[in-house]
């Protein structure tokens, strides 16, 4: 396992790397973006433990760039309430933590990224929106789309799936992960910041299902065509639709 440690001075922030055998290689913050390019890196480690909005900041822009594999935070206890969805990080790992746990959280999380790629995160096109999971961009009529990690995410889950109504708890399952520990608002907080980044024009590819969850809805006469050419028609309609719910 080949780590990317980012710090300013602070090579034993995780005191724990030295009991295990792992290869580390370490770099300043600002110099992330280059270091992070190396295609053997198993897993990305930002310092976090003195300056918070730098680490912040640095997640921010590896996962802009691209990075796929794991970005972990190392946090001292008392910075854990800073932290939030818009670091768009996969973990955090506090600088006091043995090298059982360091070992187990890194285990999991190369685990789960190897299961996601695998899934086959191929290119979205739906219309005039595109979804590029490889580069974690968004287009909608050729215009790029400002999305934090966790809209990102949500719009892509949400349009892997067309017609396909999901609960909150389901999202929140699905696209934030069993560990999270905040309430399904944040669901509904993220779909609306989608909604308007989608614009009057198209927010309502992300349908409200009342009293249910969320699903993507189809562009009238679009499809839904993934690299792979697999390509999806909207579902014909139904007798039963007379009843569904309404979406808003």
């Amino acid at each position: 396992m080949k780590l990317l440690l980012l710090t300013d001075d602070h090579v034993d922030v995780l005191p724990a790397l030295d009991l295990l055998p792992y290869a580390v290689q370490v770099a300043p913050l600002d110099k992330g973006a280059e270091a992070h390019r190396d295609p053997n890196l198993t897993a990305v480690l930002v310092d976090g433990a003195t300056q918070l909005s730098q680490a912040r900041a640095v997640c921010r822009t590896l996962r802009a760039k691209g990075v796929t594999v794991p970005l972990i935070a190392l946090l001292r206890e008392s910075g854990l309430a800073a932290v939030g969805a818009d670091w768009c990080i996969d973990d955090f790992v506090l600088t006091t933590a043995g090298p059982a746990e360091v070992a187990a959280r890194l285990t999991m999380l190369v685990a789960r990224n190897g299961l996601d790629s695998a899934s086959g995160d191929d290119m979205i096109h739906i219309g005039d929106l595109t979804i590029d999971p490889h580069s974690y961009t968004t287009r909608l009529g050729g215009e790029a789309l400002a999305l934090t990690y966790k809209e990102f995410e949500l719009l892509k889950y949400l349009a892997q799936h067309p017609g396909r109504v999901f609960s909150r708890d389901q999202l929140l399952r699905e696209v934030w992960g069993y560990d999270y520990f905040g309430g399904t608002r944040t669901v509904d907080v993220h779909v609306r910041r989608l909604r308007a980044k989608l614009g009057p024009r198209c927010e309502t590819m992300i349908g409200t299902v009342r009293q249910v969850g969320y699903k993507f809805v189809m562009p009238a006469g679009a499809t839904a065509q993934w690299d792979s050419r697999e390509t999806l028609s909207p579902p014909a309609p139904s007798r039963k639709s007379q009843s569904a719910p309404v979406f808003a």
